[in-house]
């Protein structure tokens, strides 16, 4: 028997980490060209994309549907915490985003792969605020921690989106909301700092 047959396929959020990784670095990239953590001014435009980002997805946290296939999903929604980091800072609150348009449920689950994935490389960033002088109180709460801790909290969702009991066309429904996330953030960036 050959290793090829042994090999086991690749979970869902494998998958969806190798349909994305492009994606996922190119938009590192772009946010770290614009050194976000240079200056509090700096901090603001990352704060008003964040505040874009996490807007239109807080319908998605909230949604019925998705709380039951991803119990105690409505608790991981950032968006309060970035307003409260505005807030910190004294910066306007721009309006509540439209929620994004997503097709279904499992275009949701993508888009979540890409939020909750977010928030473990955040890691890096939140270390980043410290030399504004900012931290999970003032000004950072967004990008802090879990309370179980980052890797807990990231495996214990990938168990959970993993174990969705999903068809083949639902999966790259899956794929392919991951990549409209992305495309999503990358629109916003774009905007808020006026970069192609």
């Amino acid at each position: 028997m050959s290793t090829a047959t042994l090999a086991e396929p690749l979970s869902r959020a494998k998958r969806l980490k190798a349909g994305t990784h492009t994606e996922h670095d190119n938009i590192n990239d772009l946010v770290m060209r614009n050194a976000p953590f240079q200056s509090i001014e700096n901090y603001g435009n990352f704060l008003r994309l964040q505040h874009g980002f996490h807007g239109a997805l807080q319908p998605v946290y909230l949604n019925e549907n998705l709380n039951e296939l991803l119990p105690g999903l409505s608790q991981l929604d950032r968006f309060p915490a970035v307003e409260a980091d505005l807030n910190d800072l004294q910066i306007p609150t721009p309006h509540t985003p439209a929620p994004a348009a997503i097709g279904s449920v499992y275009h949701a689950l993508g888009w979540l792969y890409c939020s909750e994935g977010s928030n473990l490389g955040a890691a890096i960033l939140f270390k980043h605020t410290r030399q504004l002088d900012l931290n999970e109180t003032h000004g950072a709460r967004h990008l802090a921690a879990h309370e179980d801790g980052r890797a807990l909290h990231w495996r214990a969702f990938v168990q959970q989106l993993d174990a969705l009991e999903l068809t083949e066309e639902q999966d790259k429904e899956v794929i392919a909301g991951a990549r409209a996330a992305f495309d999503f953030y990358r629109d916003r960036l774009q905007q808020v700092y006026g970069v192609v």
